[in-house]
């Protein structure tokens, strides 16, 4: 048997805002969203998928990790959206180039790629 993929469920206060800034801030590709306005949607980017619940579902500050091909690319074309950027892409002793970025209630998001 294979894994396909996992998706994280993250806690929101408020779906709509959270898929307003995966998408527009963080450059998410796509999102969707259920009843109007959202208690439950997701946003995709390529192969990663994150969906947000309000209510009952996970914890204000869950901390993701998110791996890509090119954290400096990533941060040159988020940095000026109002991405919520904690730490500049850096070395890492675990051979990781990462760098931190705040969500919406307090999620916190290590974008990163090997090295």
């Amino acid at each position: 048997m294979k894994f396909q993929f996992a998706v994280p469920i993250l806690y929101a206060a408020n779906v709509a805002e959270s898929l307003r800034y995966f998408t527009e801030v963080l450059g998410f590709e796509g999102h969707w969203g259920w009843e109007n306005p959202p208690t439950f949607g997701g946003v995709y980017r390529e192969h990663v998928a994150i969906y947000f619940c309000e209510g009952g579902q996970g914890q204000p500050g869950t901390w993701l990790a998110v791996n890509l091909e090119n954290v400096d690319e990533y941060y040159e074309e988020i940095k000026t959206k109002g991405a919520k950027i904690l730490s500049a892409p850096e070395d890492k002793e675990w051979h990781m180039r990462e760098m931190l970025v705040e969500a919406p209630d307090g999620h916190m998001i290590r974008f990163g790629h090997r090295i």
